[in-house]
């Protein structure tokens, strides 16, 4: 019996029941007394172009850039662009030296908050079988878990040297808040993110926290004083949590089994994945119905409202990307990176319309709610 591999390894010939100018190639065939057989060689061209991968046959390029997690990094970029956008609309200063010495320490935090996470993950079993484990790539717990400390450290330090130059202690307390929500998200003996809190716990510190925070920080470092909190900073706030809560909920769909076996009871875990994939349809229609009424409201600028509204189109590519897929554990996985984009985009329009705004239009500076 003949067996026909991918098109693209044939070639003419009169025992395929393939059309004209389709051959078969010698080396693909096995020859044995019984029977022919094709070999069906693997294409690392049609896996590229799906971009889905064979769990078991990962390259270590790509096993070392999921490890790496570096599109999560927008979760450090966002809050800060947007901060710093805001004391911009509020100011019309920005501090460049204190917005790269910002998201440097921010990256250092999250490469702890990623490092910590396999850590613990790895101990309770939840990572047993995820290659990309940074425990299971280098085979040291106490290794990365020093590395994952010293991370935080320098990070820690980097924004208290910041909120020192801008003489204003008070952004700390908010940046502080925001890191105290990591660890008791992950770390023992907490673990808030077993018992299904981790979402909340992210909205709070990357939102309201991190981004007022560092808008804070932004405004004493340029002006010598503290800003006032507007509705506009607070808005924007709440925009960013939810896009960044979007991330994690997205992360948690092809994890389900091994959540399960561990009893980490993740919000899939309890829901499942058909009402998991309601939820981020609802998610993604109220992040823009709130984004609409905040404009409505005057919280944010027309320029904001106009630059997010573009990003409609991504947003239902999430929708619908999730919709198809929430039960195929392979193509799901890559949720999280188009939830990671639609948080990108998002924030990034989010902070050129606040920009845009008070270029244009210099006299449209928010209203303070708290002084």
């Amino acid at each position: 019996m003949w067996c026909c591999p991918s098109l693209g390894d044939l070639k003419y010939s009169p025992l395929c029941c393939f059309p004209p100018r389709l051959y078969l190639k010698r080396t693909d065939i096995i020859h044995g007394p019984k029977r022919r057989q094709l070999i069906h060689p693997k294409s690392q061209q049609d896996e590229h172009a799906t971009g889905f991968t064979n769990e078991d046959d990962i390259s270590k390029a790509t096993l070392i850039w999921r490890a790496i997690k570096l599109p999560i990094y927008s979760v450090a970029l966002v809050p800060l662009t947007v901060g710093t956008a805001a004391a911009y609309l509020q100011t019309g200063l920005c501090s460049a030296r204190q917005y790269v010495l910002l998201l440097s320490s921010s990256v250092l935090i999250i490469t702890w908050l990623n490092l910590s996470n396999d850590v613990y993950d790895y101990d309770t079993g939840a990572d047993i079988n995820k290659k990309e484990s940074v425990v299971n790539m280098i085979g040291s717990r106490s290794g990365t878990l020093m590395a994952a400390l010293v991370l935080l450290g320098f990070g820690s330090l980097g924004l208290v040297w910041a909120s020192m130059a801008a003489g204003n202690l008070r952004p700390m307390l908010l940046l502080a808040s925001a890191i105290i929500c990591g660890y008791i998200y992950q770390c023992p003996p907490f673990r808030l993110s077993y018992r299904g809190l981790g979402e909340p716990l992210c909205f709070a510190a990357f939102g309201p926290f991190a981004t007022t925070g560092f808008y804070l920080l932004q405004g004493s470092s340029t002006r010598g004083e503290t800003l006032p909190i507007t509705g506009t900073i607070l808005s924007a706030s709440v925009l960013v949590g939810l896009t960044t809560s979007l991330i994690l909920f997205c992360s948690h769909f092809h994890q389900i089994t091994g959540d399960k076996a561990v009893g980490k009871l993740s919000p899939l875990v309890r829901i499942g994945t058909e009402t998991g994939a309601n939820v981020v349809k609802m998610s993604v229609t109220s992040l823009y119905s709130f984004m609409f009424l905040l404009g409505i409201c005057k919280a944010l600028p027309f320029t904001s409202i106009f630059l997010c509204a573009l990003t409609v189109p991504m947003g239902k590519l999430v929708v619908s990307f999730v919709s198809d897929n929430h039960q195929d554990k392979t193509k799901i996985f890559m949720a999280k990176y188009f939830c990671v984009r639609l948080h990108a985009l998002f924030g990034a329009a989010l902070a050129a319309g606040m920009v845009a705004a008070r270029i244009v239009t210099r006299n449209n500076i928010p209203r303070p709610i708290l002084t």
